[in-house]
């Protein structure tokens, strides 16, 4: 997995901010969602992928033990799938032109919903209480692009923790949208997979700076656990 090599001004900065490091260090599991973002065959397969991630194969078990810890102190997982359709040759335009016509043909054809690009990655450990979400944009949280927030609301989720690949397109896209409407957000630095260590950590930097917080996996365990046990002797 990446090294987190965060500048330390960048967290001096959040500590004059908000009054310590890590802003949203008390998580209510009961209100926490784990966002995984494009985990999916088409972006970690090299032979069909259009824009493989080597470093996202090696987050699965960060992934699946969080995955696991959410669902264990009550709280849902949802895997959300990127997907291409009719409407994106319409509705997205620009998207379709930045690219040769080889290249939007590959990526095209590795995220059509049915193809094998499409499906999860198979050693992700997806349960039947998950749900899974398409999306047809960067962000799954901007409009037009899926109804992520709308479940979200639905269930009384109010805190995500965003994971998956790659780091600085559609998770840091997903993770901002997600605070500009109005969730708590946590970048989870080994659950994000980037094609280099310097994207990786000048995304989450970014990100720590403005926009929410930064944890390892085992922070955010321990917080849930923390946050589970409070509510229990309550």
């Amino acid at each position: 997995m990446h090294p987190l090599a965060i500048p330390p001004e960048i967290v001096a900065r959040v500590e004059a901010r908000c009054g310590r490091a890590h802003p949203f260090e008390e998580l209510d599991p009961r209100r926490t969602a784990f966002v995984v973002i494009d985990m999916q065959i088409g972006f970690m397969d090299p032979a069909i992928s259009h824009a493989c991630c080597p470093m996202a194969e090696r987050i699965v078990p960060a992934v699946n033990r969080l995955a696991a810890a959410v669902r264990e102190t009550g709280g849902g997982v949802f895997w959300i799938q990127n997907t291409h359709d009719e409407a994106c040759e319409t509705e997205w335009t620009v998207m379709q032109r930045m690219v040769t016509p080889a290249a939007r043909a590959r990526r095209n054809a590795a995220m059509m919903e049915g193809t094998p690009g499409h499906a999860l990655w198979p050693a992700l450990d997806v349960r039947a209480e998950d749900e899974k979400v398409l999306k047809r944009r960067f962000s799954a949280f901007i409009q037009g692009s899926s109804d992520l927030p709308q479940r979200l609301r639905a269930r009384g989720f109010d805190t995500v923790l965003i994971g998956g690949t790659v780091t600085n397109v559609c998770c840091e896209s997903s993770a901002r949208d997600a605070m500009m409407l109005d969730f708590r957000t946590v970048m989870v630095a080994d659950c994000n997979a980037a094609n280099s260590d310097a994207e990786h950590n000048a995304s989450l930097a970014s990100f720590w700076n403005i926009f929410g917080d930064v944890m390892t996996t085992d922070h955010v365990i321990d917080r849930l656990r923390a946050g589970a046990a409070g509510k229990q002797a309550a």
